[in-house]
């Protein structure tokens, strides 16, 4: 059940083209550039054959090949997942990740998780909004028990990744400590994934020294998460990891949409979040996508008003303003899912994710006076979590601030707000609000699945199949290619390698 007031809504009229009384220069850069509520008007009867054609497409077992490929699965999962929880308890696939994720949190005080794009990208949003900004640096008490959590397998910078090793190596030193231990949740739908397997073999063989190579921890510590056949499924068997220890990504869901399987979930339960309530808040998302109108459902107006700005208003490139720094990873998530979904056949919307106000002070000035080719989604939280921190009165007022000492963080932010807004609206630059009532499990549950079907939506609204990502196989090709071109180090070089020398 959701109350009103923990609904996310989109607001856009701002960039509805007004009936001017009389023509004036910014009269017509509106009607120039935002856009005419008859051309949103028409697009109701297209969205709604569209919503039916999305809903359809899950029940379909043998998609015709122009729909190919096909992975709708997300859509449902959410509610399917806490129905099949709430029949089979423990016996479950939730019931299952819940019962890994307390035994990585009982056991250890490091977890690194290992993958690159979607599967690692929703876990890192979670991570971010949700968990405390300064988690890894608070004390084991502050943090409840909640292990520290790391993130890599998804660059191939050697510094960056042997620095964490380094961490590992001279923070954890006796594997009987609780304290010390470390974990490993390794995330690949294939398995074949060079930088995640690479990582994943680099991690381990750090995990064996720091164990032993023969040490149950090895067994107990280290959680796959990948499809039903691959490399990594391969590999944990023979590594000896019981089948019941590694947790499957459904075939029907694509690594950019899987952050409500497991992919998102372990990640989730091990740092301590409610995952019930990320999935109610997805599932209650779904649920406004297939039955509310218009007029009340997020998922076709975000889709309808950035579809339209992209096809005919020219606006190629949309700017998610985080008004919250806790919401960038999001930002970063929605990037991959904007980008792989609907960035093909020369065509596709360019992402940028901007933190508000900081970038009003780099990339503020280019969305203000630069190329008229952008549409800015703000996303705003309307209640912050904590008290609000008040600016306050001092001995010394060089700074003029005393006139502000009964104002808050939270009023300073009202007001750039409110501001930014203003200054777009004068000068013509096209801007909507996402607003969250609140940062929470289920509120961020809400706008990750809007903004997954939103994608969905948009991407038939302009006939491009937004499953798949053929684009980014020929870089794994060529990189492939040229790395078996390069010579093999003798051994006394590949030994002095590993040694650092």
């Amino acid at each position: 059940m959701q109350l009103p007031d923990e609904a996310i809504e989109y607001t856009f009229q701002r960039l509805l083209a007004p009936l001017p009384d009389a023509w004036t220069p910014l009269a017509e850069l509106q009607a120039q550039h935002f856009l005419s509520p008859e051309r949103v008007e028409q697009m109701r009867t297209l969205l709604n054959a569209v919503r039916g054609q999305v809903a359809a497409e899950r029940e379909l077992q043998n998609p015709p090949a122009k729909l190919q490929p096909l992975q709708a699965g997300f859509i449902d999962l959410p509610q399917k997942t806490l129905d099949a929880y709430r029949r089979k308890g423990d016996a479950s696939e939730l019931g299952r990740t819940l019962r890994v994720a307390t035994r990585l949190k009982e056991n250890t005080d490091r977890v690194v998780i290992l993958g690159i794009g979607g599967s690692y990208l929703g876990a890192k949003a979670l991570f971010d909004s949700l968990c405390h900004a300064c988690h890894n640096e608070l004390p084991a008490k502050l943090r409840m028990g909640k292990p520290r959590i790391y993130f890599d397998g998804n660059h191939l910078d050697n510094d960056a990744q042997q620095e964490l090793l380094e961490l590992l190596e001279n923070t954890c030193v006796e594997p009987e400590e609780a304290g010390e231990r470390w974990g490993i949740v390794v995330v690949s739908k294939s398995g074949g994934t060079m930088e995640t397997a690479a990582a994943y073999r680099t991690f381990r063989t750090e995990m064996q020294k720091f164990y032993g190579p023969k040490s149950d921890w090895m067994k107990k510590l280290i959680v796959p998460v990948t499809g039903p056949k691959g490399k990594l499924r391969d590999l944990a068997k023979a590594e000896g990891i019981a089948d019941e220890d590694v947790l499957t990504i459904p075939d029907d869901v694509g690594g950019r949409y899987s952050v409500f399987t497991p992919v998102g979930l372990l990640p989730a339960a091990v740092m301590g979040l409610d995952v019930r309530a990320l999935l109610l808040g997805a599932a209650a998302m779904t649920k406004r996508f297939l039955e509310e109108p218009f007029d009340r459902n997020p998922v076709l107006q975000f889709a309808a008003i950035n579809h339209l700005m992209n096809e005919e208003a020219g606006k190629k490139t949309r700017v998610m303003a985080i008004w919250n720094k806790k919401l960038e990873s999001i930002g970063f998530w929605y990037d991959q899912l904007l980008s792989e979904s609907l960035g093909k056949m020369n065509r596709g919307a360019t992402p940028i994710t901007s933190v508000y106000s900081r970038d009003l002070h780099s990339r503020g000035q280019q969305h203000q006076e630069g190329t008229r080719d952008k549409v800015i989604n703000n996303l705003i939280v309307r209640t912050a979590k904590h008290s609000p921190v008040m600016i306050g009165m001092a001995d010394r007022n060089e700074d003029d601030l005393n006139q502000f000492s009964r104002r808050s963080i939270p009023d300073v932010l009202e007001a750039a707000i409110k501001g930014t807004n203003q200054a777009y609206q004068e000068a013509a630059r096209p801007s909507a609000d996402l607003l969250l009532p609140s940062v929470s499990e289920h509120t961020v549950g809400q706008l990750m699945q809007m903004l997954m079907l939103a994608t969905v939506v948009e991407g038939r609204l302009s006939n491009i199949n937004p499953y798949g990502q053929p684009g980014v196989e020929a870089y794994k090709k060529n990189m492939m290619a040229n790395l078996k071109a390069v010579p093999n180090l003798p051994k006394g070089e590949v030994a002095d390698a590993v040694k650092g020398k």
